[in-house]
């Protein structure tokens, strides 16, 4: 190849690569790999200050690989029968190893033709198979801890500190293989890991005085509000980086961190109307946090928070009276009315409470 030939640069559209096709030059596979290459290399080269690369497209392809992925992380997660104990704690442990690596090498070849959406499905679900593989190795070895559940399939479904080590265990472990793959799907389940430990953690510290209502509920606040701050760090990180990196980790870990935050908050007994009006307004908090920076799902579960205050406020001022349903309708055409507002001056909001923020915290423009 000439010097002129190496250094030229050109730009290749999808519809010249499918006349090479009929010309001969490549097949219309390669074209294909080729194309979802260079389309995922664009995604996660963006240098964009403090924007991230966009996710995948939600296309018939994404919906399948989706769905496909998530039966089969089912069928070795929620799914799994009881009739799977009889190949014994040593053979759950081969064949939960045998599936972690033949998910990972798979990864691997698809990430490298291109195709990073399946490939971290595939990455996510070895992660799914890291407690299957920890519970049969502690199992077989007889160090599972007697007096709670003697079956692995209870772990999606049972309150219990003895899944402690399988937690911390799928987390490290899923840090090793987020470092190896880079692929921000990845993170699903160690968000779910996360809510899983809050729960074990309150089981333990509940031993001795059994099951508390509000003990759960404040710890369900308290670990929230850490996967919230987690999940702002690692956004900061994102965004300030480079390379395959430039993706967004964060936002499962904002997903689950909203949902245990709301969750303990909404929960909390409050007798007093000062209470209710502290709730009210750190949900309009959320509100204006979720558009400074840009994650729709604090502004989501804010607005519930603030229209289920509203709603009390109603049915408080008109309990018993027949403008009470005037009262909803007001109530709703008022929230319609503000979204239209909202609409109209999102871009001028957005930058204004933006401006308040770090550099990594600030949404793409």
């Amino acid at each position: 190849m000439s010097e002129a030939l190496k250094s030229a640069s050109v730009i290749v559209s999808e519809a010249e690569l499918e006349a090479a096709v009929r010309d001969g030059v490549i097949t219309g596979p390669q074209s294909r790999q080729l194309w979802e290459r260079w389309v995922q290399l664009a995604r996660v080269q963006a240098t964009v200050p403090g924007g991230l690369a966009p996710g995948p497209r939600f296309g018939f392809t994404n919906v399948l690989y989706y769905f496909g992925g998530m039966v089969a992380i089912g069928a070795m997660t929620l799914f799994m029968t009881l009739g799977w104990h009889k190949f014994g704690d040593w053979g759950l442990l081969a064949i939960a190893l045998a599936y972690l690596v033949a998910c990972l090498l798979v990864a691997d070849n698809l990430k490298g033709r291109g195709l990073g959406t399946p490939a971290g499905i595939l990455a996510t679900l070895a992660v799914c198979l890291v407690p299957l593989a920890l519970w049969a190795l502690q199992s077989g070895l007889g160090q599972w801890p007697p007096g709670g559940p003697s079956s692995y399939r209870a772990y999606h479904t049972h309150i219990d500190w003895r899944w402690l080590t399988l937690e911390f265990g799928t987390l490290a472990a899923a840090v090793v293989m987020l470092w190896r793959y880079r692929l921000p799907f990845m993170v699903m389940p160690v968000a779910v890991t996360v809510w899983y430990m809050y729960m074990d953690v309150a089981s333990l510290l509940m031993q001795q005085a059994g099951f508390e209502y509000k003990f759960m509920r404040d710890m369900s606040l308290v670990f929230g509000i850490g996967t919230c701050l987690m999940a702002m760090w690692v956004d900061m990180r994102s965004r300030l980086a480079s390379g395959e990196w430039r993706q967004d980790f964060a936002f499962w870990l904002y997903i689950f961190g909203t949902i245990m935050f709301w969750c303990g908050l909404s929960l909390q007994d409050s007798g007093s109307e000062w209470g209710k009006a502290l709730y009210a307004l750190i949900n309009i908090g959320l509100v204006f946090l979720g558009a400074a920076i840009g994650r729709r799902v604090f502004t989501v579960f804010g607005a519930f928070g603030v229209a289920g205050y509203l709603a009390y406020l109603s049915h408080r001022v008109f309990r018993d009276s027949m403008l009470f349903p005037f009262a909803l309708t007001l109530l709703g055409l008022a929230v319609v009315a503000l979204g239209i507002w909202w609409q109209r001056h999102e871009k001028q909001i957005e930058a204004r409470l933006s401006a308040w923020l770090p550099a990594g915290l600030r949404p793409r423009q």
